[in-house]
């Protein structure tokens, strides 16, 4: 092939391709122009340089001129050094995570994600109201020795006790909270594997078990010290619960529906997929577990506060979900595995 010829063929690739390696040399420009970015994907890059590699290659043994080669090789050492850089700091990549990638993931699995939130909305919502018409309903949903517990624990008649405990320092609580949240997020999660049927209990189960408790309170006037704890940490807590039962019900669509997928490789993208949304449940469950050691527990709190409180965060949670990471790049979080550059049509063919 002449190289006028090579040159017009591959032009608007190189051109492309310095066009993403200037707006990557400062990486305030490159955020900057993210939102209404049009040229190359980040994760397309991997697969543009291998091609770019061939056809330097190419260049070099057909004789082409030194300016033409001398070009290319500077495309490619530019590429090199944005592609093969220090990669940043753990901590870096897992913030980035948190504050983009996450939702972002959740965001892309928004019918399970939906699906997850009416099975535990509608059954809790459903036994509240049921319990307020008929309050005898909440002694078939818990023997009196529970219903007993959850009226101490919610005494308004005790202002010096802690809220939502009999005992108990802060420290230990947060502990116990923990691992009583992992525990039920992980098991909402992992049930999936039941062809999704076992999240479905426990996003239903865990609905009915949450309004029937919220119920009894509220119908036996208990309502207000019990609204005053779960106040604040419930934003975290209840919605990582959702995104737990939602990356299961993932995992079971994909076992029963695989596609034109082989089903073992539907399962591995499920298991991929809901593992990832677990790093993030795993953090909003700690952070609740802070929360409501430290903060839901306060009884002399005005209501007022724990309230205000409560809907900041429920506004920081659904805010950050909603729109966490919508107008950056992709994160490593987000990058295909590197295709072949055969399929990628990275030879020259002429």
């Amino acid at each position: 092939m002449k190289q006028e010829n090579f040159v017009r063929r591959h032009e608007a690739e190189w051109q492309a391709l310095e066009h993403w390696l200037r707006s990557r040399d400062v990486a305030r420009k490159a955020r900057a122009e993210r939102r209404n970015w049009d040229g190359i994907a980040d994760h397309e890059m991997p697969a543009r340089y291998r091609r770019l590699c061939q056809q330097l290659a190419l260049a070099r043994r057909r004789g082409y001129s030194p300016q033409l080669t001398e070009r290319l090789q500077q495309i490619v050492q530019r590429g090199h050094s944005q592609l093969y850089r220090s990669p940043p700091p753990r901590w870096q990549t897992a913030l980035e995570f948190l504050v983009a990638g996450f939702p972002r993931q959740v965001r892309s699995e928004r019918a399970c994600m939906l699906a997850a939130l009416a099975l535990f909305v509608v059954p809790l919502v459903a036994i509240f109201v049921a319990i307020q018409i008929k309050p005898e309903l909440a002694s078939s949903l818990f023997d009196p020795i529970q219903l007993a517990g959850f009226e101490s624990m919610y005494d308004p008649d005790d202002p010096d006790r802690k809220l939502g405990r009999d005992s108990g320092t802060d420290l230990a609580m947060f502990g116990y909270y923990i691992w009583n949240n992992v525990s039920i997020g992980f098991r909402t999660f992992a049930t999936g594997l039941v062809a999704g049927f076992g999240s479905i209990f426990a996003l239903v189960f865990n609905g009915i078990t949450i309004g029937g408790v919220a119920g009894h309170l509220q119908a036996v006037g208990h309502g207000d010290p019990f609204w005053r704890f779960v106040a604040g940490h419930s934003a975290p807590e209840l919605t990582a619960i959702v995104i737990a039962g939602g990356a299961g019900l993932r995992l079971g669509l994909n076992l029963v529906a695989p596609g034109r997928r082989r089903r073992i490789d539907a399962l591995i993208d499920g298991g991929r997929r809901g593992a990832r949304l677990c790093l993030g449940v795993f953090a909003m469950l700690v952070f609740a577990a802070f929360v409501e050691a430290f903060w839901s527990s306060i009884a002399w709190m005005p209501a007022v506060v724990k309230y205000s409180v409560g809907a900041l965060l429920w506004t920081l949670v659904l805010g950050w979900l909603l729109l966490g990471g919508r107008h950056q790049g992709p994160t490593s979080a987000d990058i295909d595995p590197i295709r072949d550059p055969q399929r990628d049509g990275g030879g020259d063919g002429a």
